[in-house]
């Protein structure tokens, strides 16, 4: 086919292979979010929810009311209609004519009304999802990195859009509309009973009937629901990852085996969706079979009662009318069962998600900072991430204002878990980190980060443009002090070869550039900000040798005047570091300078003649 060289057929089939796709899909399914449903009815979630309309009760009072006028001039839509059909059979014109204009002033109402209501709820359902949307992103930025490292996007996401999504529906729609439905069944129940109660208690008959075959679809539906729901959230997810592994998979030459393993479940969803067809078609035909022997029965009834002059026409033909609208509500109610039972799943995982405590906070007794010098001091400082596997022990390191600080160590050694204590990502579980003679526990998260600089070993760059994104951390900034940022660490070079200069827009985490000039954008950004401490986590790492030399001209302006911590990969980073911090399984071994550590020819020496002679001969 045009779009593809490859043969998509899979294999032949054996049931060896079957039972083993049945058995993948299984354990897919088992265990994830997704198969929680929650309660039926949680009065303590639905309380929370209606907890964000509270601040819209009379936009909602006014919709009620609203609601409640359209189901009266509905439910008198049938009376009227039997007037009318009176009027012909005794031939009164006037009466004809009068009830007609009667029900087309009563259809116009309704319409207004209606309209007026789905209106309001439109209104009040975006903005309660606006705020609880807003609320979810406050709180999100505020939960530590050990949340976001044990928690998936695609869970995240899920929340953020599937389930508040879920949530807005139930406000917008399913409020009014089971409030709707209930009044409709009421008051066509009385009405009935008033017009004429022997035919009412002929429709009434079927009702025990209608309410075993919404029981059984309330048992099953659930299932079902659950069923056809993680099979889509599983779809979703291996989508997202399939996409953003594109690269990979076309490189291991995967893309038919993905798409053989996407096509299973995707057939599984298919099955999940024939089970929950096959329920709606027991149900819901069903429900229009009983609509229609129930009205079979008034005719019948009915007729006889007219031909016995006990009954007029117009009555039994307000009766069929109000018959084939008595089971819609029935059939709605069942219908929101299920979008009832989806809201409670939903406000479960959204609340658990807010009831989620930062594991980082500012103490009740925090103070602002203040402008920093920059000198740290880690005391004794333990850590770990996990119970009973240390990360760090007894770690000391002493930084004067201004000066380098270089890390070194193999991998594992705890470099980064350093830096992150520093910018405290994490909080130590022994000992302190100082700045400027204050524990980082006891200031504000705010005051200090605004003057801490952050450069990854993976830059990443938000959706925007250049521009955009070297005014990320000062937004006050001026363009002139954005080129000279820019400037400063050798970006302004390449980027006024781009057609459009720094309005250039940066396609997804900064596809369209290279890793090089990704970094020497995040240093523009660092630089711009102006920071009083400054961390650089192997920013050279994965630039070449030719900007790795633009970048080491630019990190002596970038470190000029400001404490810098950097975490080693070559060689031309830490010759000139003031203090080299030589790690090794969590603890200090060695720390100096570069000259004075090779002389004592010990942990630094064997890294450096083992990883970095290669660099022996470039420039300090």
């Amino acid at each position: 086919m045009a779009y593809s060289t490859f043969n998509w057929k899979r294999p032949q089939d054996t049931p060896e292979a079957r039972r083993r796709r049945e058995a993948k899909i299984e354990r897919l399914l088992y265990g994830g979010d997704d198969d929680v449903l929650g309660k039926a009815y949680d009065s303590r979630l639905l309380a929370r929810l209606f907890g964000y309309v509270r601040p819209y009760r009379r936009q909602l009072v006014w919709a009620v009311l609203f609601m409640a006028v359209s189901t009266a001039l509905s439910v008198s839509g049938p009376w009227i209609i039997g007037r009318a059909v009176d009027g012909i059979a005794t031939g009164d014109r006037d009466a004809l004519h009068q009830w007609a204009l009667i029900f087309a002033v009563v259809a116009i109402a309704e319409w207004l009304t209606g309209r007026r209501r789905v209106h309001i709820m439109a209104f009040v359902g975006t903005r309660v999802i606006t705020d609880l949307r807003a609320e979810l992103f406050r709180h999100l930025h505020s939960l530590s990195m050990s949340f976001h490292n044990n928690m998936s996007v695609g869970r995240l996401m899920s929340r953020l859009i599937g389930d508040v999504g879920v949530l807005q529906e139930f406000i917008t729609w399913s409020i009014t509309g089971l409030t709707r439905s209930t009044f409709n069944l009421l008051g066509i129940s009385v009405v009935m009973l008033l017009m004429e109660w022997r035919l009412a208690l002929v429709t009434f008959a079927l009702v025990p009937v209608m309410m075993l075959l919404t029981n059984y679809w309330r048992k099953h539906v659930r299932d079902v629901y659950r069923a056809t729901r993680q099979r889509l959230s599983i779809i979703n997810g291996y989508l997202n990852e399939s996409i953003a592994g594109i690269r990979v998979a076309r490189s291991f030459n995967r893309e038919r085996r993905n798409f053989w393993h996407f096509d299973d479940l995707n057939r599984s969803f298919f099955d999940a969706n024939v089970h929950a067809a096959k329920l709606s078609a027991i149900f819901f035909p069903g429900v229009d079979f009983l609509g229609s022997l129930s009205t079979a029965l008034v005719v019948g009834v009915g007729g006889w009662l007219v031909m016995g002059d006990a009954l007029s026409a117009g009555v039994l033909v307000s009766f069929v009318l109000y018959v084939e609208r008595f089971f819609d509500p029935i059939r709605e109610l069942a219908q929101r069962y299920n979008t009832f039972q989806a809201t409670m799943a939903s406000s479960e995982r959204v609340f658990s998600l807010l009831d989620t405590a930062p594991d980082l906070a500012d103490a009740p007794d925090a103070v602002d900072i203040g402008p920093m010098s920059g000198r740290v001091d880690f005391e004794q400082v333990a850590f770990r991430y996990k119970d009973n596997e240390p990360v760090l022990e007894n770690v000391s390191i002493h930084a004067e204002p201004g000066q380098r600080i270089a890390l070194v160590g193999e991998t594992g050694a705890g470099k980064s878990t350093v830096i992150r204590l520093l910018a405290r990502f994490f909080d130590v579980t022994g000992g302190a980190v100082m700045i400027d003679g204050c524990d980082v526990r006891r200031v504000t998260l705010a005051s200090m980060r605004s003057q801490m600089g952050i450069v990854l070993q993976d830059p990443f760059l938000f959706s925007g443009t250049l521009v955009d994104n070297i005014r990320y951390g000062r937004l006050s900034a001026t363009d002139e002090e954005v080129i000279a940022a820019a400037k400063a660490v050798g970006a302004h070079d390449f980027i006024r070869t781009l057609p459009e200069g720094y309005n250039t827009h940066v396609e997804e985490n900064g596809g369209n550039f290279s890793a090089g000039q990704r970094q020497i954008l995040s240093f523009a950004r660092a630089l711009l900000a102006d920071p009083r401490i400054l961390i650089l986590d192997e920013a050279t790492s994965s630039v070449d040798t030719a900007t790795e030399q633009i970048i080491q001209r630019a990190m002596d302006t970038l470190m000029a005047g400001r404490t810098s911590f950097v975490i080693a990969h070559r060689l031309s980073t830490i010759v000139n570091a003031d203090q080299i911090i030589v790690m090794d399984r969590g603890r200090v071994v060695e720390r100096g300078s570069h000259q004075a550590l090779l002389e004592k020819q010990g942990v630094y020496y064997n890294l450096y003649t083992m990883q970095w002679q290669q660099h022996d001969d470039e420039p300090a």
